[in-house]
């Protein structure tokens, strides 16, 4: 159990890495960067930024890049999530993003928007994708 000081300290330890992984976007095309973070189960914190290319729009979205870092860490199950954007305070994730998380995630998984000063909203996957493709389900 955490007490509310140290999910406080938790949070804003995603909304950091979150900022700083916005630091680091490839966005030339839209001038929009996002940044995101996932803390997955280990504890640790997987980042990514979006990652554009001149075959817009295909790019990657700042959800879908720290996906692929946990992944890639061998990690297959996300505890929270925060993002940030530099152009629109407390910016969602977008659909194909949600849906995205949702294969990682469950419905309670809370979702962090962000603005340049910390997090200022908590929802639930669910709030974001009430009737989300369901793995146990399809696969």
């Amino acid at each position: 159990m955490h007490n509310n000081k140290e999910r406080s300290m938790s949070e804003n330890e995603l909304f950091v890495a979150a900022r700083e992984a916005m630091a680091k976007a490839h966005a030339p095309y839209s001038k929009f960067p996002v940044g995101a973070a996932i803390r997955a189960e280990d504890g640790k914190i997987y980042t990514g930024a979006n990652i554009e290319n001149l075959s817009f729009p295909e790019g990657w979205c700042a959800e879908t890049t720290a996906i692929s870092h946990m992944v890639m860490a061998g990690q297959r199950k996300i505890m929270e999530v925060a993002v940030i954007a530099e152009k629109l305070a407390l910016c969602p994730p977008c659909g194909g993003c949600r849906q995205r998380l949702a294969e990682f995630s469950g419905a309670s998984t809370r979702i962090y928007l962000c603005d340049e000063t910390g997090i200022k909203k908590s929802l639930a996957l669910a709030d974001l994708l009430p009737h989300s493709f369901e793995t146990e389900i399809l696969g």
